[in-house]
């Protein structure tokens, strides 16, 4: 972000100038900057993603390998398959983004699950409050948002269930029970587990652990 002076030269904001500013700004502004950048980004070669995140709205080239969207894969099939018995009507899609106005945050999980109808309705984003849980796989380019922003997000939100699949160490997180901005249960897995992610469960014996060919993945 910069700012004109006269003589046609620019200086950059300074990064708590930037921050100020964003604070100013109201989701419906943010939001409609992240439309535009979602019709620019549609213009551009590869594909690319746009969410809103504590500096604002962003845009990231979306470059997974092919074990994060595998392993992706199977959650989302084992999700599927339990899913009619436990919240009839709830799908686990990879997409759409999902978003919640009063923190100012839009966002697009790897797996979120979601009654299955919203996917027929007009626009970009989910609301949050229709989100039984989210799953993220820890890209080896991005690893801290999985952790940090998002793992502060997801339960502001009011997401039940955040399941981390990382498989830079073939290890699995699952955190519940949200409340004061954050998640008050935290379990811990490995690879080969059988994932307690309740109501449903998650088979890991299938999960591979990135490769050297997997290190530029996001």
């Amino acid at each position: 972000m910069s700012r004109s002076r006269r003589g046609g030269s620019r200086a950059p904001l300074r990064p708590g100038a930037v921050r100020r500013y964003l604070r100013g700004m109201d989701y419906a502004k943010m939001r409609s900057i992240a439309e535009k950048l979602t019709a620019y980004a549609e213009q551009l070669e590869g594909s690319w993603n746009v969410e809103i995140g504590p500096s604002g709205p962003f845009l990231a080239m979306m470059s997974p390998s092919k074990r994060h969207e595998g392993t992706v894969r199977r959650i989302r099939n084992q999700l599927n398959a339990q899913l009619p018995a436990t919240h009839p009507g709830y799908v686990c899609e990879n997409g759409p983004e999902i978003e919640h106005p009063a923190i100012g945050r839009m966002r697009r999980p790897d797996a979120v699950v979601i009654p299955e109808a919203v996917l027929d309705e007009e626009g970009l984003a989910v609301d949050a409050t229709q989100v039984l849980a989210v799953v993220e796989i820890v890209s080896p380019s991005s690893p801290d948002s999985d952790y940090g922003e998002k793992l502060a997000e997801y339960p502001a939100m009011g997401i039940a269930h955040y399941l981390i699949v990382d498989p830079r160490t073939g290890t699995i997180e699952v955190h519940s029970e949200p409340g004061q901005g954050r998640y008050r249960h935290k379990e811990s897995y490995i690879f080969g587990d059988v994932v307690p992610f309740r109501p449903w469960a998650v088979e890991s014996g299938g999960f591979l652990r990135y490769g050297k060919g997997d290190n530029a993945g996001s």
